[in-house]
């Protein structure tokens, strides 16, 4: 439906003094905080983990040596969607000298509602990461106890034991990525990078990490989350995390969390023939999810 003149008696009438709604601030690209952005010239792309060998065996002196197979693991697949909105401006109201107050207004208010859709979906990975209806290239959550191995062993990247943000949880989690191993079960040099966070823990991250004494306690012991370096990028809030309790760490084990951009975002105009209406949309085409689940850990905290 098009914006007409009914919809907008106010602005034809003398003594308006403002017009309100339109120009609130809005949040960041805070999708760029957790993954890596790709461009893509396909319908969809697809990754797939590879699994390499096995510990090697002591060869035995005058015994054949040993030949291991390499395999493939799980292939991850990023299905692009289209996100489009627009408007359009009755010829009449372009007639009422409404065209220019009113392109300008709604321009930057659908390019606001494309911004915030893009992080409502970028967030909504974390958000249902922990949910089995949605399950990456190995077929479970992205945060599970029991990630699959060729080896027949598993990799955890959540608590066993949910577990709000503290202390002894942050520190956890730590030794807790430094004992995943790969598909074979060899250990790998796994570390967090950086706390993901909603807007309601962000003192206690503050806390946890920023302080040089350990928080909460009289005793004098260094805070050694801090000493060690152990989260070296700190934390950074993102708005559109649905749990005030859920928390994420990032880590440097690569392709893990990604955005495909097939199509960046455009904005086009034209007008109608038969009504004689101005018609604007935006349109973008893009997907977020996961290649390798050690790419993060998360928490969905205790409530």
């Amino acid at each position: 439906m098009a914006i007409s003149r009914a919809q907008l008696l106010k602005e034809l009438l003398p003594g308006l003094n403002a017009l309100f709604g339109m120009e609130y601030g809005r949040y960041g690209e805070e999708h760029k905080e957790i993954y890596e952005t790709e461009k893509s010239e396909r319908s969809f792309e697809e990754e797939t983990k590879l699994a390499g060998f096995s510990a090697a065996p002591v060869k035995n002196e005058g015994s054949a040596i040993a030949y291991d197979n390499a395999q493939e693991a799980f292939t991850a697949r990023y299905n692009h969607e289209t996100i489009a909105l627009g408007f359009s401006i009755t010829e009449e109201a372009i007639e009422d000298n409404l065209y220019d107050s009113l392109s300008a207004r709604y321009t930057k208010a659908l390019a606001r509602a494309m911004a915030y859709t893009k992080q409502v979906k970028a967030a909504s990975v974390l958000n249902n990461g922990f949910s089995a209806n949605y399950v990456g290239g190995d077929g479970v959550a992205l945060f599970s106890t029991a990630h699959p191995l060729v080896s027949g062993g598993t990799n955890s990247n959540r608590p066993t034991t949910n577990a709000d943000l503290n202390e002894t949880s942050l520190e956890n989690a730590v030794i807790q990525i430094a004992a995943w191993t790969d598909e074979r079960g060899l250990l790998i040099a796994a570390k967090p990078r950086k706390l993901i966070i909603p807007p309601a823990l962000m003192f206690v991250a503050t806390r946890l990490l920023e302080t040089n004494l350990r928080v909460g306690t009289t005793d004098n012991d260094i805070n050694a989350l801090k000493n060690n370096g152990s989260i070296p990028e700190g934390y950074t809030v993102n708005h559109f995390l649905t749990d005030s309790n859920g928390w994420f760490l990032m880590t440097d084990v690569p392709n893990g969390l990604k955005h495909f951009e097939r199509m960046p975002l455009e904005n086009k105009m034209d007008g109608d023939f038969d009504t004689g209406n101005v018609r604007y949309k935006a349109r973008e085409r893009y997907s977020f999810g996961w290649s390798d689940p050690l790419g993060a850990f998360g928490s969905p905290g205790t409530t």
